[in-house]
């Protein structure tokens, strides 16, 4: 691919929207342009990445016996319904205006459909289905380039199976095609226990890069390697201490204490007296949660607790519904359910809100006070905590998923009626799992985990060209000739090479195209060593600078490149 000729539009400057590495790079080396909020058009270049990576997917995929479908993006809406994903998607999941059609999000609902009908014996399974296909979210808050976008190529894959231990043995083909593709894309990761959310199903793990421009959050052990995404991760942390004498109730005036910080400070004790109180929505009806302290609540686990969509209550319902507003608001004469976390568990000599503006309860038995109360896991764990495997302090941080994979059981088949029969003539809906890849999340995760000050640093396996070719005062034409010829050598010998021949370019902008670009072997055609017979050549990954021989060049290659 010669430059002169080509769509290669770097930049010298770093994006004004641009904040993390992989997108920096993604946009000052050419390989995407932004066309609007969370939607990116790829460049030749950046495609020629896309393609890289999704022929290892279909490598892998292809070898657990995945055929590769394409499936429309256009969905009737009426398929969605079905299932109930309409409403569970929201505002994420984009509409047609003058047809009653969507825009796939993702394709269970269709690979279903597919399945009802045809697959009708348990001689026809088990199936593995998958397609790399476009994919369509309303994010409210498109960003960090690719990695959070409106518009998402993603490899989906779908398994039906005859049982559930069928299922184990499909998730389990998938969770190591999964790691031979990361491993093959050069790529550090690890891998969580997650919550299925929309998807639905029994199980799910994350694969996840470590990252600061991530928005998961994820807890990890590095003695033992106990890993879990953070809204479903526990840790070991001391109990609220149950005193051998219980106080007697007392009410106590704290004018303007708000928060438990205030309240603490304002009454002399510990954080872990105190029981705060939070007030949620669930099915209509308010709901109390009691936390320790400053414990915050998980919401996912809280929704797995309740079932069902939950939301916090609004500043207004407060007043109403306990008579006090945020801060002021406790269990003592709460009429409905109460649910606390298990660090509360019979606790007592507890402080929380008495339900009147500028007033808490101090002396609060649960066993006594609150006897309907009922415990739960409910809060977020913190770095520091220990793990619930070893009891070593775990690490909490952000990390960016780079696949998916759920055991949805029957959630979709049983929803729309996709039923085989057994040896027996018996019918029984089919088990499904689903197993998703962000085809562009790899990608930029490559780049936020390979880059340097100067650019992309790309592997011998994801690397758009193995050989970035420099010609030197290309209006010489002797250098013209010579790396001419040398550019078509290296192309016959089955090299991919990424020749820069502009006329105009001066050698400090080729240089700094060549590192900003980051293919792995520099080779530099230039007036003095050509005329000794010799070449420069560059390790991008380390800096490394020598000049060699021409005539030593092809062997040396084949060394440097395997």
């Amino acid at each position: 691919m010669r430059l002169s000729k080509s769509f290669v539009p770097t930049l010298k400057e770093v994006p004004a929207d641009a904040v993390i590495p992989s997108h920096i790079f993604m946009v000052r080396a050419g390989l995407v342009r932004m066309l609007s909020s969370g939607i990116y058009s790829f460049l030749p270049v950046g495609y020629k990445m896309i393609k890289k990576i999704s022929d290892i997917i279909r490598e892998e995929m292809d070898a657990i016996g995945g055929q590769e479908f394409h499936l429309p993006a256009l969905n009737p809406k009426e398929i969605w319904e079905e299932t109930g994903r309409v409403e569970a998607f929201g505002d994420t999941m984009f509409h047609i205006k003058n047809r009653d059609y969507v825009l796939a999000p993702t394709h269970e609902e269709i690979m279903t459909f597919h399945a009802k009908g045809v697959v009708k014996s348990y001689k026809d399974l088990p199936q593995i289905w998958y397609q790399i296909q476009t994919k369509f979210r309303n994010e409210p808050r498109p960003r960090s380039g690719v990695i959070r976008g409106r518009q998402f190529l993603m490899k989906d894959a779908y398994s039906f199976d005859v049982s559930y231990e069928a299922l184990d043995k499909s998730y389990e083909l998938h969770d190591r095609a999964y790691r031979k593709i990361f491993d093959r894309c050069g790529l550090k990761y690890f891998v969580v226990g997650a919550s299925s959310g929309a998807m639905g199903g029994s199980k799910s793990e994350e694969f996840m890069v470590k990252s600061d421009a991530g928005e998961d959050t994820v807890v990890y052990c590095e003695e033992c390697g106990y890993a879990a995404n953070v809204e479903i991760a526990e840790s070991v942390i001391e109990s609220v201490k149950r005193h051998k004498e219980s106080k007697q109730i007392e009410k106590i005036s704290t004018p303007d204490i708000k928060s438990i910080d205030e309240l603490c400070e304002f009454l002399k004790i510990d954080h872990r007296e105190t029981a705060k109180s939070r007030i949620y929505i669930h099915d209509d009806k308010p709901v109390l949660i009691l936390m320790s302290g400053n414990d915050e609540v998980n919401e996912t686990k809280l929704e797995r607790v309740l079932g069902g969509n939950v939301r916090p209550g609004h500043p207004e319902e407060l007043k109403e519904i306990t008579g006090a507003d945020a801060g002021s608001i406790g269990p003592i004469g709460f009429k409905g359910r109460i649910i606390a976390d298990n660090r509360l568990k019979d606790g007592n000599n507890l402080y929380s809100g008495a339900n009147e503006n500028d007033y808490h309860i101090g002396g609060i038995d649960l066993i006594r006070d609150v006897p309907t109360v009922e415990y739960f896991d409910l809060r977020t764990v913190e770095s520091g905590e220990g793990c619930v495997n070893c009891k070593s302090p775990i690490d909490v941080f952000k990390a960016i998923e780079l696949g998916h994979i759920f055991k949805l059981g029957t959630k979709y088949t049983d929803a729309m009626g996709a039923n085989y029969l057994d040896e027996n003539g018996k019918e029984h809906p089919m088990v499904m799992g689903s197993y998703g890849i962000g085809v562009e999340r790899v990608l930029a995760c490559y780049l936020e985990q390979n880059h340097d000050e100067h650019g992309i640093i790309w592997n011998e396996n994801l690397t758009p060209f193995h050989i970035h070719l420099i010609g030197l005062n290309m209006k010489n034409d002797e250098i013209n000739s010579a790396a001419t010829n040398l550019y078509n050598e290296l192309i016959s010998a089955g090299y991919e090479v990424l020749f820069d021949d502009r006329l105009d370019a001066s050698a400090g902008f080729k240089f700094n195209d060549a590192d900003l670009m980051g293919m792995p072997i520099q080779l530099v055609v230039g007036e003095k060593n050509y005329k000794n017979g010799n070449i420069e050549i560059k390790i991008r990954r380390t800096g490394e600078k020598e000049v060699v021989a021409l005539s030593d060049l092809k062997s040396l290659l084949r060394v440097l490149l395997n």
